[in-house]
């Protein structure tokens, strides 16, 4: 479904991304983990449209879609659940939603079906409706996040930190919520800090360091992985996972 050829993406003179490629098959949870710094949200970015891809190609179901606006990538098929959630604070949950679905707004019945999916899912967010969504708490607005994407209709879901600067008990219930997106077909690429959780969910991921990757697998293999274990699954992470 998404295929990316030798990409390079600069900020500036800053060389962020260094012949980087990847690919995700419809269905598949595609895990890709990295320190801070790695490049993870930049390729996200460059994926979305949100930065200019210098040398490469984004394929998304055989089409090269570089240099496309990111409205343009969301009609295509690809929503963004973006790091820090990024909700509009000063608007209700519905409106939220809303401007997820703004490319189907044309068509209300769609609306009204994909806002009834979404609050049967998240029977919280239905009766926070007109709530700002600003005064969620954190795990509701990562709901709100993720749901807000969904409302878009996507093949393609990208998570960039889904858990960054949630509670230990709110980690689990939003991979939990993964895991079932995962198990109902969705195609999903997961950009995370945490690699115990992602990859425990994941059929296969990408390790990225300095912009470039630097190691692919299943998930299961690259849990066992040596130099994985060292850098990303060390005592204090799997203390975070397990509390």
């Amino acid at each position: 479904m998404l295929t990316l050829k030798s990409i390079h993406t600069y900020y500036g003179s800053i060389h962020a991304l260094k012949g980087v490629s990847l690919h995700v098959r419809p269905g598949e949870t595609v895990a890709l983990i990295g320190a801070n710094g790695a490049g993870k949200s930049t390729l996200v970015s460059t994926i979305c449209g949100l930065v200019k891809l210098h040398k490469g190609t984004v394929e998304f179901q055989g089409r090269n879609i570089a240099g496309f606006s990111p409205e343009d990538i969301v009609r295509e098929g690809i929503a963004l659940v973006p790091e820090g959630r990024q909700i509009f604070s000063t608007l209700t949950v519905e409106a939220n939603l809303q401007m997820g679905g703004f490319i189907h707004r044309h068509n209300s019945r769609q609306m009204a079906q994909d806002m009834k999916r979404v609050y049967e899912r998240f029977p919280i967010l239905r009766q926070r409706s007109q709530q700002l969504a600003g005064t969620l708490s954190g795990g509701e607005q990562q709901m709100l996040a993720i749901s807000r994407a969904l409302m878009a209709r996507p093949k393609l879901l990208i998570m960039d930190e889904p858990s960054m600067g949630l509670a230990p008990l709110v980690i689990k219930e939003i991979f939990k919520i993964i895991r079932e997106l995962r198990e109902e077909g969705r195609t999903i690429l997961l950009i995370e800090q945490n690699a115990r959780a992602a990859l425990q969910i994941s059929d296969r991921g990408y390790v990225l360091e300095t912009g470039k990757m630097v190691l692919q697998g299943e998930g299961a293999m690259l849990l066992e992985h040596r130099e994985v274990k060292r850098a990303y699954l060390g005592k204090g992470a799997k203390q975070i996972w397990e509390a």
